[in-house]
Parts: structure tokens; sequence; C-alpha cells
């Protein structure tokens, strides 16, 4: 390995992104662990990401908030507390930073100027580092492969590509004493919202592809987090059968579990579809942003991304969830 594991004993990893960014680095992060089994590895990240490392403390020791910087758009920029962030880092430095945020145009700059430790990840044309301790930031391919790929470049042996969310027992039972009205793969789970309106499948289409699994005996149960109520009261309103509405009322661990336990996950590009990825759970990927390759699931038997840009063809996707239905799963009822 291009950082042995006897003189590397703390490593960053930065990544400031949200849920569906921070699953599809899972299988880069199980090699690290695996390869650096006694190092201390910190993620920088956003706020909500602590949780993140709780879930994740297999591969990951600790947190660090990172507090936004100036041309980056996922949180405002606060020059006090980028001081405080810049004197934390040097005051207790890494034998590695890798940079797993993106094509390096700003980051990287600003993760060496910090002085913090060699920093090494992905770089692009105008803004080339070292090739030895830099990979070539590769489009046109799944974010778990690139992540990947720099693990292979550091000469990190690969542990495999698949995703995990794992759910404590704590969780399920929550979840089970919650919903005692669900029966394992009798209901389908619909997320209509995301990130950005920009996202998102128009809501009557949920409607429809809901109305099809319910008039087939499933139950169907509505999701989406507290600020996503007025998407999930539009496709409930849209519906010909009544819904379960777990708007806002499943946390983390909950959600992963209501998803591990359905016949099927009807979503958008968006969290909730990697997180179906990794509990094996039969889902249709609606892909709104252009880019089915990069954030679909690798499974495309058990999963169905559909590039809606490309072909907006609703008999195609609801053709897809019927075989998806009919291949891995009893009908309900």
């Amino acid at each position: 390995m291009k950082f042995p594991p006897h003189t590397t004993r703390r490593i960053a990893v930065f990544r400031a992104l949200q849920l569906g960014d921070m699953l599809c680095s899972v299988p880069a992060l199980r090699a690290l662990r695996k390869a650096y089994p006694d190092a201390e590895i910190i993620l920088l990240g956003l706020p909500w990401a602590k949780s993140f490392c709780d879930r994740f403390a297999e591969y990951i020791d600790g947190f660090m908030h990172f507090p936004g910087y100036d041309g980056l758009p996922e949180q405002s920029f606060d020059p006090g507390a980028w001081q405080q962030f810049e004197h934390a880092m040097r005051n207790d430095p890494f034998d590695l930073i890798l940079q797993m945020q993106g094509n390096g145009s700003i980051v990287n700059e600003m993760l060496e100027n910090l002085m913090a430790g060699p920093v090494a990840g992905f770089h692009s044309k105008g803004a080339h580092r070292d090739p030895w301790l830099f990979l070539e930031y590769p489009t046109g391919i799944s974010e778990i492969e690139r992540h990947l790929r720099l693990m292979t470049h550091l000469d990190i042996p690969l542990k495999g590509d698949y995703l995990e969310y794992p759910v404590t027992e704590e969780e399920v039972r929550r979840f089970h004493a919650k919903n005692p009205m669900l029966e394992e793969g009798q209901y389908v789970c619909v997320h209509p919202g995301s990130r950005g309106a920009w996202r998102q499948w128009p809501p009557s289409h949920f409607a429809c592809l809901a109305d099809q699994c319910a008039g087939m005996g499933y139950q169907v149960v509505i999701t989406g987090t507290p600020g996503e109520a007025a998407i999930t009261n539009r496709v409930i309103e849209a519906m010909d059968y009544p819904a379960i509405d777990l708007t806002g009322r499943t946390d983390a661990g909950e959600i992963g579990q209501l998803i591990r336990e359905a016949a099927l996950l009807i979503s958008n590009c968006t969290g909730v579809s990697h997180i179906a990825a990794a509990t094996s759970t039969p889902s249709i990927v609606i892909s709104m942003d252009g880019e089915p390759e990069r954030w679909g699931p690798l499974d495309k038997h058990l999963h169905k991304t559909i590039d809606w840009n490309a072909d907006q063809d609703f008999d195609f996707v609801l053709a897809s969830t019927m075989l998806l239905l009919e291949e891995h799963n009893v009908y309900a009822g």
C-alpha cells in the first residue's frame, strides 16, 4: 500500500455530502478499515453525518464537523467556524487525508492549505496533483465504483462492492411496535420526495403506480421527511386506494427496517434507493437527474433504474414494476 499501515495511524476522510452519497462510499470505507484495522478513521462531514458515523462505527471511529467553504454549495461559509476547524486540524494532524468529495477543483487546495497531513484523492484537468497520490476523477461510472477505483489506485485491497445499512435491535423493535399493521412482504413503500424539486417524479405518477400495486393486494405505505409532507399529501390525495402515511414518522433506523421488510420500494433516485440496494429490497428507481449510471443500484435485476429524461414512458415503468413483483414476491392478498 502507498501508505503503509504501520506509519498510517490516523486517517481523515473528507466527504461532506448527504445520505445517498455517503452510502455509496461504504464499500470504499470497508476496504479502508480492513487495510488499516488499527488506524483511527475520522469523517470530515456535514452535521447530520455524526449519526452516519454512529451507524457505521465498524468502519469509522470519529467525526469532525466540516463547517463549509467558499464555493461549496452544501452549506453556507462561516469564516469564524472555518478558523476553528483549521486550528483543530492543524493541532491534531493526520497521516493521510482522503479527498473523496469530488473532482478536487476547489477542495484539493483547501485541504492542502490546512497543512494537517498528506492529501490523496481525486483530481481533474486543470487542477492536477501528484499522480502517485491522485486519480483522475472518473466519469460515466457508478459512484460506488468511482471510490473503489481510488482505493485500488492507493493499493488498498477491495472488500466487495455491496452496500450496507445496519439497523440496531432497538430500532427493529421500535419499528414493529409503532407499525403492527405492516406485515413483511405485504406492502409497497412509495417515497416520492428527494432533495430538489427537479429530481422529483410527478406525484400523480407515483399515485398511479401505487394504485396499481394496491390493486394487486399490496398495502401502500407513503414515506418522506417532515419537509416533504406537501409532496406525500399530493400522492395520497391522487390515489384511489387508501394508503398508510408515515411521512415524518420514521427515524433513520426505522426507515431502514421499513424498506428491508417491504415487497418493493418505488422512489426517486435518492437516499432511500441506496438503502433498498443495501437491504436487497426490489426497487423501481426513477432517475430525473440524467445520471442513472452514476446513482442507480449495481444489481440491475433486483433494481430497475429508469432514466425518465431519456424516455418518459409510464407504461414501461408500470410493466417494470409488475415484473419485479412477479419475479421477487408472491402476490399479496
